[in-house]
């Protein structure tokens, strides 16, 4: 069943054929991404994309091979982690400069599978310039250029965020997934 106010994305990001351009091609690959907070949006994606797809080939006499892979863990941050950054980040560059109510974003991380068994928080260090263009290239882009000037702020970020949720009795730390006699 659809769930109409779950947000999903699906994006065509490769197309590739054995064709020429004045010739029907024999083979075509269509790749693509998928994204969805919920679990249950992304089976109903996969079910849904493997029964458009099959279909669409039978109606012109072809076949499809479909694969779909789970691969990204969508990042959901732990609310208890969000009031510490936020704290942490109003500390170190001013409440003017934070915002502590962003909307959930259909980011690809690796961070996201951490989360689903760490409690953490993932946030935005401010390392674009939104009056210029080029500093507001995307992190998965040929044309980014990591801005040196935000790895102060960072340094200082970082420890002011991680001692008071070390020190939290609220969150339910997995102390069985820590090593031996590490310290935090």
């Amino acid at each position: 069943m659809l769930i109409p106010n779950v947000p999903a994305v699906i994006s065509c990001t490769e197309l590739h054929t054995d064709g020429i351009r004045n010739a029907i091609p024999t083979h075509v690959e269509i790749k693509g991404d998928t994204r969805s907070f919920a679990p249950e949006v992304q089976m109903l994606l996969e079910e849904r994309m493997r029964t458009i797809s099959e279909a669409i080939c039978a109606m012109h006499g072809a076949t499809c091979q479909f694969s779909y892979t789970h691969e990204f863990a969508p990042t959901v941050n732990w609310q208890q982690c969000v009031d510490v950054a936020v704290t942490a980040a109003i500390n170190v560059v001013g409440a003017e400069k934070v915002d502590g109510n962003v909307a959930q974003m259909m980011i690809s991380e690796d961070f996201g599978a951490f989360l689903q068994k760490i409690p953490g928080c993932f946030i935005f260090l401010g390392n674009g310039d939104s009056s210029d263009a080029q500093g507001n290239t995307p992190l998965h882009n040929a044309c980014y250029d990591f801005n040196d000037e935000i790895l102060l702020t960072g340094a200082e970020y970082l420890p002011r965020s991680s001692e008071p949720v070390c020190r939290r009795s609220d969150i339910d730390w997995p102390d069985s997934r820590m090593p031996s006699g590490q310290v935090f």
